[in-house]
């Protein structure tokens, strides 16, 4: 039983707030964040987030691609590329939200 509760803690303890859901923006914010989704980002990775100047964001494209490096894209950007950083705009709690998104494959509106 004592080795069961101890597994069960470790799970508990791996699962990070970005995978949990726990510092989800409110409802509000989360809708200009998924507008920015659709317009800034898309302006450059395509409005169906198929690629364009930019990778595709689909699903199935950033699978192998963990949070944190995707998290570091949007917040610092990709010197040498025309990716500019959001840290301005997004804190790192939304950023890993709008990943959470992105692999949900979350549809533009």
């Amino acid at each position: 039983m004592l080795r069961f509760l101890m597994g069960a803690t470790v799970a508990v303890i791996l699962i990070s707030p970005a995978q949990a859901g726990a510092d989800d923006p409110v409802p509000a914010r989360q809708t200009e964040l998924l507008y920015l989704l659709e317009q800034d980002c898309g302006s450059c990775h395509g409005l169906t987030r198929r690629g364009g100047l930019g990778p595709s964001l689909l699903p199935k494209d950033i699978v192998d691609k963990p949070d944190e490096g995707l998290v570091d894209a949007i917040l610092q950007g990709r010197p040498g590329t025309p990716m500019g950083p959001w840290a301005f705009e997004i804190s790192e709690e939304e950023a890993f939200w709008l990943v959470r998104q992105l692999r949900i494959g979350k549809a533009p509106k």
